[in-house]
């Protein structure tokens, strides 16, 4: 490995080139420094979600994958997905629905954060960070699509991902909505100083980002 690979903050794509059969999807060599948001554009099939299940870890074997990923100097490419310590969120919330939200957002805390006081506060504290104070109790039925979409948001920051993988997760709010997540999601990733892939068709959303764009072409 490289001395500034391995050396390097951030999310890196050495090299990635994913294919099937005789066709190639993907063909990537690029660095997301903390912080900053990497968009990779292209049309359904191009190859999008095929970037971020190798990141990931749950790339279809019918895939052939080259390339490393390392994340903060670390090369995580062997690694089984739950010791990646990476984040992502997609198109749809996924909140279990027979939880509170509250128990939602603690499903996302740390096995280490083992006192009920503690899981209590970190809780509170990450709905009060998105607009949500006193919704611990509430059924996630009854939320609406942004509130939804911020408890996906905060559970997912709850497990403290090193980095943060975005599968097209503003496609189905409305316009209004849409702004006001998108504004949310990239400044608590600036905050945190996570990097950020986002994979997405829509333009609005690349420009939100204010990164680089990858375009992938069938």
């Amino acid at each position: 490995m490289p001395d500034h690979e391995a050396q390097r903050a951030g999310l890196t794509l050495s090299h990635v080139k994913i294919t099937r059969g005789a066709r190639t999807l993907v063909d990537i060599n690029d660095h997301v420094d903390p912080g900053e948001t990497l968009t990779v554009m292209g049309p359904s099939g191009a190859g999008k979600s095929t970037l971020l299940s190798y990141i990931i870890g749950t790339l279809d074997p019918t895939f052939t994958a080259r390339g490393r990923v390392l994340l903060n100097g670390t090369d995580i490419t062997q690694l089984a997905p739950e010791q990646r310590h990476v984040g992502i969120l997609f198109q749809d919330e996924l909140l279990f629905p027979h939880l509170s939200v509250g128990e939602n957002l603690a499903f996302g805390l740390r096995p280490t954060v083992r006192s009920r006081t503690e899981r209590k506060r970190r809780i509170d504290a990450a709905l009060t960070d998105i607009g949500l104070t006193g919704f611990a109790d509430r059924d996630p039925e009854t939320l609406s699509g942004g509130q939804k979409a911020r408890v996906a948001l905060m559970r997912m920051l709850l497990s403290e991902p090193k980095a943060l993988l975005l599968d097209e997760p503003f496609s189905r709010l409305d316009a209004a909505r849409r702004d006001q997540i998108r504004t949310l999601v990239f400044a608590q990733a600036r905050s945190k100083g996570l990097p950020v892939l986002l994979v997405t068709h829509d333009h609005a959303d690349a420009d939100a980002a204010q990164g680089r764009v990858h375009v992938l072409n069938i």
